[in-house]
């Protein structure tokens, strides 16, 4: 009897399966998709004089489309709603991209640029540096010194959600107050 119940046991054990513990992208995918459906303002938090235009522009970033792989985020500077950014779920962490739009709903020559995490970051903070489709892209379009960009996500649950682009001699960071959703935007 003794016997047996040690194989009961043994087997029992075999069948448990331990999970996984979630990643930090994961973390911040789930963190990310809990702000689907909202939209919020936003404000430039840094930049140059080439960033005139956004200084004192409404800006807004709609949460709009979710599901397990990917979130895309519509960001509308003023009249213009050219520009989604859409993070991706991939095996080795996520993705980003740039979508732009032609006035005419046509997609821009520089556009689907971005890149993959190449690091961890961790469930608050996530890092894409530009990838080798955007910089042939950025070459071809002769707007090579993006071939250095690494763009960001910060997210502060119920504070703030931020986007950068960093490269040398270049930071544009815009944050938006995830504390306070706009109500009756159009989502």
């Amino acid at each position: 009897m003794k016997k047996l119940g040690i194989l009961v046991a043994l087997l029992v054990s075999g069948c448990a399966t331990a999970q996984t513990p979630l990643q930090p992208a994961d973390k911040f995918f789930e963190r990310m998709s809990a702000l689907c459906g909202k939209s919020f303002n936003g404000k430039l938090a840094a930049g140059d004089d080439s960033d005139a235009s956004f200084a004192n522009a409404q800006m807004q970033a709609h949460v709009r489309t979710c599901t397990d792989r990917e979130i895309q985020i519509s960001f509308d500077v003023g009249e213009d709603q050219s520009r989604t950014w859409i993070i991706t779920r991939i095996d080795s962490g996520l993705r980003l991209k740039h979508r732009h739009m032609l006035k005419y709903g046509t997609e821009d020559p520089v556009s689907q640029y971005g890149g993959d995490t190449a690091q961890q970051g961790t469930a608050t903070r996530q890092e894409f540096p530009v990838d080798a489709y955007s910089k042939a892209m950025f070459t071809q379009e002769g707007r090579t010194v993006s071939n250095a960009n690494v763009w960001a996500f910060e997210l502060e649950p119920q504070q703030t959600l931020t986007y950068e682009l960093a490269r040398p001699n270049r930071l544009f960071r815009v944050t938006f107050d995830v504390a306070n959703p706009i109500t009756g935007a159009n989502e």
